[in-house]
């Protein structure tokens, strides 16, 4: 197998993608007071940090942050796999009950991550309502689940890997996408 990495955004692509995504936020929402960011651990709780510090340019409300760790909520760990929860916590020091949850998180593809950050949150109280915010939309998806807020649409195949690096978590900023080729053998 070959493969084939392309930037797919930089630094400037993603800095306006998040600026764009902020202000849909801000014109969706009545009031920014009663709403609250929930990052999906791990590229979910930077991009939320920066959501936020965009949205209080925009409104003069900073949202509350907090995090998700999604992995015990995961459909897949009946497949056999150990989870790896080293570093996956959920923390948030609010209340979720009645407030509308922006759900973000980096990539959107088969919509099972965010199936299971949205049984937590329902672990947590009932919000009023619980919207998504995602930097990147790769398609593929295996349920019912859309962003309402979207930084990228990318057309992707299964087998390809979409990476989305922060400068919090990776130094940079980019969406990277790898396209994975079969060899031909003859």
């Amino acid at each position: 197998m070959t493969s084939e990495t392309t930037v797919v955004l930089d630094a400037a692509g993603v800095d306006a993608a998040i600026h764009r995504m902020a202000q849909e936020i801000v014109a969706g929402n009545e009031s920014m007071d009663e709403v609250v960011l929930l990052g999906i651990l791990k590229r979910g709780r930077p991009l939320a940090e920066r959501l936020a510090e965009e949205i209080s340019k925009m409104s003069g409300v900073k949202p509350r942050i907090g995090s998700l760790a999604t992995t015990l909520y995961r459909d897949d760990l009946r497949s056999g796999k150990k989870p790896n929860l080293a570093g996956n916590v959920t923390h948030f020091d609010f209340d979720v009950e009645g407030v509308t949850v922006v759900l973000v998180d980096d990539v959107l593809s088969t919509g099972r991550t965010v199936r299971a950050a949205l049984d937590e949150i329902i672990d947590y109280g009932r919000p009023k309502r619980v919207q998504l915010a995602c930097l990147v939309d790769r398609g593929h998806r295996e349920l019912p689940i859309r962003a309402d807020y979207l930084g990228w649409s990318l057309a992707t195949n299964p087998e390809d890997h979409v990476s989305v690096r922060l400068k919090e978590a990776d130094g940079e900023d980019a969406v990277l996408l790898e396209r994975i080729a079969a060899e031909s053998g003859e």
